[in-house]
């Protein structure tokens, strides 16, 4: 089969199109044909190795898996032992983030982190809710309506659903990201819009705006007390994703700020599964969300989308096209 593979961190060059072993499913594993993947900030941070919480789960020196993609959307192939909810032919998705492989033509996943794809749904928008849409169900369900919440990163994937999801709340939204995604988080539902790029830093810096009652920050760099200044009073910042340093202090001088001003300034710690990423799906297919796709690749230009989402680049989500469905 083809796949992208790396075998050292670093950048896109170390990415290699090759042709390698289709691999076998173990006991309670299934092999996924897969039609599509998305792009995801792991993939661009396992890619790298950094920051270097990526190298926890990823092996420290060198990569423990050698094809990247955590969002795969596809068949199944074949099953291994014990698999009782798929069969070959099966259409499915998910988020196979311990496993990774959707930069390939064949993966295999645990059959717990895979759904039955809704037929209503493409291989491509399906490959596109997993990851994404669980962060942002997660990240959004802490608000409520009438609240004021801002989305640091609103323009990408995580980030266009966020949007959404806190508009049909009832939330008043303010989304944060570079200029040429302005337009995009407006149209989204963004009822403000913060350039973080803007040649004013009083306009610039969200941390000098609001207050707020929810932050929602998948890009954290700036210090706690920054944070903290952009609460309400009771307000709540849950950082996703973002330097370690910024996560490390939001873990532990985050802890100490809230408790002594009344605010929670947390580390999102975000649960997998199909049970997590499916209503996203019923959402999408029930018209009160829409995947917002802005580019796709075909597999031999991996390369080239790693590099259009990790700029910062993408308006939503980018999508591999692996394969014809």
């Amino acid at each position: 089969m083809r796949a992208v593979v790396y075998d050292r961190y670093g950048g896109i060059e170390q990415l290699r199109l090759e042709d390698v072993p289709v691999p076998a499913p173990g006991a309670g594993e299934v092999l996924v044909e897969v039609v599509a993947t998305s792009i995801n900030l792991s993939d661009w941070e396992g890619l790298r190795g950094s920051p270097a919480y990526a190298r926890i789960a990823g092996g420290l020196r060198r990569p423990r898996q050698r094809v990247l993609g955590s969002d795969i959307a596809g068949r199944v192939a074949a099953v291994g032992d014990g698999v009782t909810r798929f069969a070959v032919g099966d259409e499915v998705y998910g988020d196979n983030l311990a496993r990774k492989g959707g930069f390939a033509q064949f993966a295999v996943a645990p059959e717990t982190a895979l759904a039955r794809k809704p037929s209503g749904l493409g291989f491509a928008e399906a490959s596109a809710i997993p990851q994404a849409g669980a962060i942002a169900l997660q990240a959004v369900a802490r608000g409520r309506a009438g609240e004021r919440i801002l989305i640091n990163g609103a323009g990408g994937g995580s980030g266009a659903f966020a949007i959404q999801l806190a508009v049909a709340a009832g939330m008043q939204v303010t989304g944060v990201d570079n200029t040429a995604k302005l337009d995009v988080m407006r149209e989204l539902g963004a009822h403000r819009v913060i350039d973080y790029r803007d040649a004013d830093p009083a306009r610039r810096d969200f941390t000098r705006t609001g207050p707020y009652d929810l932050i929602v920050d998948f890009v954290a760099h700036r210090s706690v007390f920054a944070y903290r200044r952009a609460l309400a009073p009771g307000g709540r910042y849950y950082v996703v994703g973002g330097t370690l340093r910024a996560l490390l202090r939001v873990l532990t001088l985050g802890t100490v700020v809230g408790a002594l001003s009344g605010t929670k300034l947390r580390v999102l710690v975000v649960r997998e599964g199909p049970e997590q990423f499916t209503p996203m799906a019923d959402l999408v297919l029930g018209g009160e969300v829409r995947v917002r796709i802005d580019r796709r690749f075909p597999l031999e230009q991996v390369p080239a989308a790693l590099v259009h989402h990790g700029e910062g680049r993408a308006l939503g989500k980018v999508v591999v096209e692996v394969q014809p469905a």
